[in-house]
């Protein structure tokens, strides 16, 4: 039988996308605090429809607003390793990213018992040595590349990319990568960002973006008898009103779609039954 799986994931990232942008001024602060707002209006929304759903957190995060992120793992949803802090990995020393890393998977232990599931880069960037960091705690996932749009497959490690040369391609693991697309993130359309690189203009308007997201999925639904896409969001950008009319309107729609909702977690567990690595 077809089958065709919806995952909702939520980024809550509340300041520290923005404070690793360097933006530490009040205001900025404000703005992202704001997604502690966003994440009680989604969980609610979430109790209503009956869904689970992978909320991605930094340890920072955790550790600055605990009663918000317990209430999350008390409704039932996953908790995913996001970095200690929100700076890439790819930005990040070698030494860095290793004490950054062991320090949220701790983070996650202390406040859901066991360690996390899955892993989402901060700015899905990882540098040449996450893959191997995630393998080495013994997580499940990946959830930051992009190499399909509705099918998990097993993460490479290893790749030699250079400009002038053919790609040299690495070893396949038994690591699953869940992947994302810009494409399903509410930032990029939403979010207004303004820096000395350059200007996000961001402000779409939402029911152009609501179109795009079920289409994606109404593609997936008539051209796989499997698949599974993930939408991205971070409370403090889908849980502004109009943003969260439309999350609500996609979650009827694809319900009405047939679409099955799962967490990041059970989707990999899914994929591994199907494709044994």
């Amino acid at each position: 039988m077809p089958r065709h799986i919806a995952c909702l994931s939520f980024d809550f990232d509340t300041w520290s996308g923005l404070v690793a942008r360097g933006m530490t001024t009040p205001t900025p602060v404000s703005r992202g605090e704001f997604g502690v707002v966003g994440a009680g209006r989604i969980l609610d929304l979430l109790a209503s429809r009956g869904i689970k759903a992978s909320w991605y957190v930094p340890g920072i995060v955790i550790k600055t607003y605990p009663e918000a992120c317990a209430r999350v793992l008390r409704e039932g949803h996953e908790i995913g390793h996001h970095g200690w802090s929100h700076v890439p990995p790819a930005q990040l020393e070698a030494s860095r990213e290793v004490d950054e890393f062991a320090r949220a998977v701790e983070t996650i232990r202390e406040l859901t018992g066991r360690p996390p599931q899955g892993y989402r880069s901060p700015s899905w960037d990882i540098s040449d040595r996450t893959i191997d960091l995630i393998l080495e705690h013994g997580l499940a996932y990946d959830s930051s590349m992009m190499g399909h749009d509705c099918q998990p497959y097993y993460a490479r490690r290893g790749d030699v990319v250079k400009v002038d040369e053919p790609m040299v391609f690495g070893e396949t693991t038994n690591l699953v990568e869940i992947p994302i697309s810009w494409s399903l993130d509410d930032f990029p359309h939403f979010e207004f960002l303004r820096s000395k690189e350059g200007l996000m203009p961001g402000l779409q308007n939402a029911g152009g973006v609501l179109e795009n997201w079920i289409a994606d999925f109404d593609y997936m639904r008539r051209t796989e008898e499997w698949g599974a896409l993930v939408y991205t969001f971070h409370p403090y950008v889908i849980g502004r009103g109009h943003r969260m009319a439309i999350l609500e309107k996609l979650i009827d729609a694809l319900t009405k779609m047939g679409a099955e909702f799962l967490t990041l977690d059970q989707l990999q567990a899914e994929f591994r039954a199907r494709s044994p690595g």
